[in-house]
């Protein structure tokens, strides 16, 4: 239907999973979409699989030098960021078989959540607002939740406590921009 013909899309995450089902889609529409995950073996067969439309970046969402970075390479080669879609993230299980209840997570673990879902997300909105207003372009910030950011899981309290913070800062975001 060609709905995001001529918008250029960034996508954390996106080298598999729902990152990667999101950028197959915005293809579909007509956008150019930047695909950028840690993954880098997957992110760029990804790109390569869908095509001239896509371009594979690495990105780890926790670090703001990369998000200068990847920001600014857009802004440079398509002159414009219109949709930021924050995908990645983590549920603390990845790289741990230590617990993750309220009781017994570590607090190293909680951090290593916080920092890739939440910071993550406020980074991306940071860097993403201000690509944005840099091209003068009207933009979409999309920020990926969870319903266990409404309900909690009770074996994962880092997960579901950054779920229900990037939900009340997508709001912040909303409201700021509205501005």
């Amino acid at each position: 239907m060609n709905r995001l013909i001529s918008r250029v899309a960034l996508i954390t995450g996106a080298a598999r999973g729902i990152g990667a089902a999101i950028a197959s889609e915005f293809i579909k529409e007509g956008a150019f979409v930047f695909i950028t995950d840690i993954n880098d073996q997957g992110g760029k067969l990804l790109a390569k699989n869908l095509g001239p439309n896509a371009q594979y970046l690495h990105l780890d969402v926790s670090q703001e030098s990369q998000w200068i970075n990847v920001v600014d390479q857009i802004v440079r080669q398509k002159k414009a960021l219109n949709i930021l879609v924050n995908n990645a993230g983590i549920t603390g299980f990845e790289h741990s078989d230590r617990a993750q209840d309220p009781e017994n997570a570590t607090l190293d673990d909680w951090h290593t959540v916080h920092k890739v879902n939440l910071d993550g997300v406020f980074l991306g909105c940071k860097h993403g607002i201000r690509a944005m207003r840099q091209s003068k372009s009207s933009g979409s910030i999309i920020n990926l939740s969870s319903r266990s950011g409404l309900v909690g899981i009770p074996g994962a309290a880092a997960y579901a406590s950054s779920k229900a913070a990037i939900r009340n800062h997508t709001k912040t975001v909303a409201l700021y921009c509205a501005e």
